[in-house]
């Protein structure tokens, strides 16, 4: 059996067991929620799609002259600096 579904087993099992719980079951709606609204309020969380093509388009402006190099790991730390 793969690890998600391993998972999921796993957390429908203890699901269930928390559904006999009425307290227990809140609790359990109301952490749901909160890593819900976490997970969309993660600007850094994209699609596969929209990394593949986020890494498409910096390929591009590289073929095109567009990137920045360094020749030493000093140039990196002077320019994260100025960001």
């Amino acid at each position: 059996m793969n690890q998600a579904l391993s998972i999921n087993s796993d957390f429908l099992h203890d699901l269930s067991i928390i559904a006999e719980d009425e307290g227990l079951l809140k609790r359990v709606a109301r952490y749901v929620k909160k890593l819900a609204k976490e997970h969309r309020a993660d600007p850094t969380l994209m699609s596969e799609e929209e990394f593949f093509a986020k890494i498409e388009r910096a390929e591009r402006e590289i073929a095109e002259g567009k990137g920045i190099t360094f020749t030493n790991k000093n140039e990196v730390h002077a320019w994260l600096n100025s960001l």
